[in-house]
């Protein structure tokens, strides 16, 4: 009996462990999918437009806009929009432009 009592309160001990630990663990991989995005984004003060999209497990990508100007002189400090897929296995960011009015 006292052997049940004791896995029982293991039990109840590491389930908020666990919780916590995977609560943090996604905000750390958000953290690093962000930085990723930003490091692969061509914009000039690029940052986070919302918050990611994330796909199912099946797919392994979570989709995040990035917003920042256009670098280019040409451009004349123009506002532009990239879409950065974020393969989750290999923790690598694929970035390109988006724009969804055009045809």
């Amino acid at each position: 009996m006292k052997c049940l009592r004791y896995l029982l309160a293991v039990c109840a001990l590491s389930s908020g462990v666990a919780q916590a630990s995977s609560s943090e663990a996604w905000n750390e991989y958000r953290q690093q999918m962000l930085k990723d995005c930003l490091a692969a984004s061509q914009l000039k003060d690029a940052h986070a437009r919302g918050k990611p999209t994330e796909f199912d497990d099946r797919v392994g990508y979570s989709a995040l806009l990035i917003e920042g100007i256009y670098p280019q002189k040409h451009m004349k400090k123009r506002t532009g929009t990239e879409l950065c897929l974020y393969d989750r296995a290999h923790k690598q960011a694929y970035v390109s432009e988006w724009n969804p009015s055009a045809k």
